[in-house]
């Protein structure tokens, strides 16, 4: 098997790469649907296969403007996790953690992942302390949580600064053993394979120009291949959200930053789980491919660019310094920036809006890849019912004008980061 395949890709490779099976249709766009999601990237690839598969709706196209996977679905590290605490988000994400644990065999297509877990370094007793009481909040909600000492922390990765005159010293840390990563392009390919064998149009090359809207009624999108109509659209539009919604008239409580990510040359296997600093904003996991796939903050400023500037390069350089000094070794290969849609408290948007059957999903900051079977699973159910599931009923546009916020900007590795 293993002599076919590497003939089928020499031949491949000889030949023009004309001999590969489709895996979906290329689709030309009927002039009506029931239903057309905007964006073809994992959320909204999800969305459509959740409408097919869960609610009968197969008279669906996916626009994406470039190519599937081409946007932030290809561009992040890839790491899936649950390990929330405030309000909503624990059980919409253990939720989604649950249908990543059977997102293969659902899709009959591999998508890597891999439950290596998730490990939070705790640098002070107090951060200790925190994490102590995250990782209580996580039991009551029925998710995995362990808290380690400084000695479980070096068994699990020994490549560590343990050293006492460190500048961050290690005292321990929180692990979600159940986390890990999965292979972005395997989960775009998956779902848009499985949608598009359920009858789901997905359409390359089709950008969005306009929402066509009559009193207060979605009727359609004007799109560079034309006006298709529909009765309800969905928009999955990761950091471009602001601009698709800006032609419904709708302003949203969302920012687009750009986030840059690494990697690095191959190395033999030395990381087996995937490790946040607790005193900066930097996460590290190695890939199949034996690259060390890492990322850190924000750059400081509003952009719609896919790449990265050289400060928060250095930056993330620096924490990787701190936390973990044999990269100091490695050259890195390459680098790249997704353009993040973060609203004000941190927590996703998946909600109807003020237009009648038009429905956002957006805002997800730094976690819209761990969320994709989640955020499409509730997604669909939304607009095929007009009405939210319960796991996304506080992920609404009103609580941003009445107050309840969803604080979670601690989830990530450092207080007061998302």
């Amino acid at each position: 098997m293993q002599l076919f395949s590497a003939l089928a890709v020499l031949r491949e490779g000889l030949t023009g790469q004309t001999g590969w099976r489709r895996h979906w249709r290329k689709a030309t766009p009927k002039p009506r649907y029931d239903t057309v999601i905007v964006g073809g990237g994992g959320h909204g690839l999800a969305t459509a296969y959740y409408l097919a598969k869960r609610h009968g709706i197969t008279d669906v196209a996916v626009l994406e403007r470039g190519w599937i996977g081409g946007g932030n679905t290809g561009r992040n590290t890839t790491i899936v996790r649950s390990n929330y605490r405030v309000g909503a988000n624990p059980p919409f994400y253990e939720h989604a953690l649950k249908l990543w644990e059977g997102l293969s065999r659902e899709l009959n297509f591999n998508v890597m992942f891999s439950q290596r877990g998730v490990l939070n370094l705790a640098h002070s007793p107090g951060q200790l302390d925190g994490y102590a009481e995250r990782g209580n909040a996580m039991r009551l909600h029925g998710i995995d949580a362990e808290l380690l000492d400084r000695d479980g922390v070096a068994e699990r990765a020994p490549m560590l600064d343990f050293g006492r005159d460190a500048r961050f010293p290690i005292e321990g840390g929180l692990l979600q053993p159940r986390a890990g990563t999965a292979r972005h392009d395997a989960v775009a390919w998956g779902y848009a394979r499985a949608a598009d064998a359920l009858g789901v149009d997905i359409v390359e090359d089709c950008a969005v120009t306009g929402l066509s809207i009559d009193r207060g009624r979605i009727r359609g999108v004007d799109t560079t291949r034309g006006l298709i109509a529909a009765d309800k659209v969905g928009v999955a539009v990761a950091g471009h959200s602001s601009q698709v919604m800006t032609m419904a008239g709708i302003r949203l409580p969302i920012e687009s930053h750009v986030l840059q990510a690494f990697v690095t040359e191959g190395l033999k296997p030395m990381l087996d789980t995937v490790v946040t600093f607790g005193a900066g904003h930097f996460y590290i996991s190695q890939s199949d491919k034996g690259g060390l796939v890492f990322g850190g903050d924000l750059d400081g400023y509003n952009s719609y660019a896919s790449r990265g500037n050289l400060p928060l390069a250095s930056d993330v350089a620096g924490n990787a310094m701190a936390m973990m000094p044999c990269v100091g070794r490695l050259k890195v290969l390459r680098s790249w920036g997704g353009v993040m849609d973060m609203t004000m408290d941190g927590s996703p948007i998946i909600a109807k809006t003020p237009v009648t059957g038009l429905y956002l999903n957006g805002g997800w900051c730094y976690g819209g890849f761990k969320a994709t079977p989640g955020s499409g699973w509730t997604f669909a159910h939304t607009i095929a019912q007009d009405a939210p599931h319960s796991l996304n009923a506080a992920f609404n546009l009103e609580r941003f004008a009445t107050g309840h916020l969803i604080d979670e900007r601690g989830a990530g590795p450092v207080p007061g980061h998302q």
